[in-house]
Parts: structure tokens; C-alpha cells; sequence
């Protein structure tokens, strides 16, 4: 799935509309647009594939083990904004907030991304992967703009349960962009790895 972030999304009624761009029988290609106050802020692309059971032989599994989950909540900085990350229940395994470099953290949503529905493994995993940026932030947040304009994320699993799990490294060049990478965890191990595009600028 590739989203690209057009503006700023609110708090407040948005529009979802998605349609098939290719229709087939073993794969397809579906398009969305979120819009909010007459203009497009989102649009997403992403394949889907024909669910199937198959008697696969033994393959090389996808390496590593899932970090380990910390017993208590992360707490976020005093003064920080409300909104996207007060959602989420984080817990870092390596790093925190306010230590720049590569990070790990758990997290949870505290509340579902649509009113009465049980969020998906794959919707918990999107939520997740935008925090890339966030959790591994290279520069000091005060001083710092990295916006990710852009999210791509690949899945080698589909996702479970409540709690998933975030690696990732921020770099920033001094011509103005930067990359946030990351493994994405269940309690199983590995299931996908996202990338963001950055726009860095002193704030």
C-alpha cells in the first residue's frame, strides 16, 4: 500500500471514496481519495491479492524475532499536542521520544479508527508504520520540521493482535529531505516494512 499525504487531515468529517483500477482474478489494484472541506488531503494505492490456502514446502522465513514488549506505557513529553499520538498506547523497547536515532516501540490504539468497529490487523499495522518519522526522529523535535509527505508499506505477514511494533532509523540530508525506514512486528515476528519520505526544515 502507497499513500501520499496532500494536507493536513482534521479532526472532523472527512469523505472516503475507493474504486478498483484493475480488476483481475489472481490480483488488483484499488485507488482512494480521503477528502476533507471539498479538497483531496490523502490518496492511497494498493495491490491486493487472492487470499488462498496453500500447502507451501519449507522456505526461508523472513529473520528475526519480534523485540521484547515493556511492561509500561511510554509516557509522551509534557506540551506535546494532543491528537494522532495521544491514540496510541506506546511502550519503547529502545529509545524514547526525546532521544534522537533509531528507535523501537510497541503500541496500541486506544481507540478504533472508525466509531464501533474492531480496527483490522492491517489498519492497526498503516497506523503504526505513519510513526516511523516520529519514534526515530533524527533531529530535536522543538527545532525540527520532518514531515513525511508519503507512506509505503510492504507486508511479507498479516498482521494480529493488539499490540505491534515498530524498528526504525531516521536520516536527514542537508539539502532538505530525508527517510524513515522500519520493520514492522506481532508477537510473531516480522510482517512488513514501511518507508516515509521526508521534507526537513528548521521550524
Amino acid at each position: 500500500m502507497a499513500v501520499e499525504i496532500l494536507g493536513p487531515v482534521p479532526v472532523g468529517d472527512v469523505a472516503i471514496e475507493s474504486r478498483v483500477a484493475r480488476a483481475g482474478r489472481s490480483v488488483e489494484l484499488l485507488d482512494a481519495e480521503l477528502t476533507a472541506g471539498g479538497r483531496v488531503a490523502v490518496r492511497a494505492r494498493a495491490w491486493r491479492v487472492r487470499r488462498a490456502e496453500l500447502d507451501l514446502p519449507a522456505l526461508v522465513e523472513v529473520s528475526g524475532e519480534s523485540p521484547p514488549l515493556p511492561e509500561s506505557d511510554t509516557p509522551y513529553p509534557e506540551g506535546w499536542p494532543g491528537g494522532f499520538v495521544h491514540a496510541l498506547e506506546m511502550r519503547f523497547a529502545k529509545g524514547s521520544w526525546l532521544e534522537p536515532g533509531p528507535a523501537t516501540a510497541w503500541a496500541r490504539m486506544r481507540v478504533p479508527l472508525v466509531a464501533g468497529e474492531r480496527p483490522s490487523g492491517l489498519q492497526r499495522l498503516m497506523v503504526l508504520a505513519d510513526c516511523g518519522n516520529g519514534v526515530s526522529n533524527a533531529l530535536p523535535i522543538d527545532d525540527w520540521l520532518f514531515i513525511n509527505p508519503d507512506l509505503t508499506v510492504h507486508l511479507c505477514r498479516y498482521p494480529s493482535g493488539e499490540w505491534l511494533c515498530i524498528d526504525a532509523a531516521t536520516t536527514a540530508d542537508e539539502r532538505g529531505f530525508g527517510l524513515a525506514t522500519s520493520t514492522l512486528y506481532d508477537a510473531s515476528g516480522p510482517v512488513g516494512f514501511g518507508a516515509q519520505s521526508l521534507f526537513v526544515s528548521p521550524r
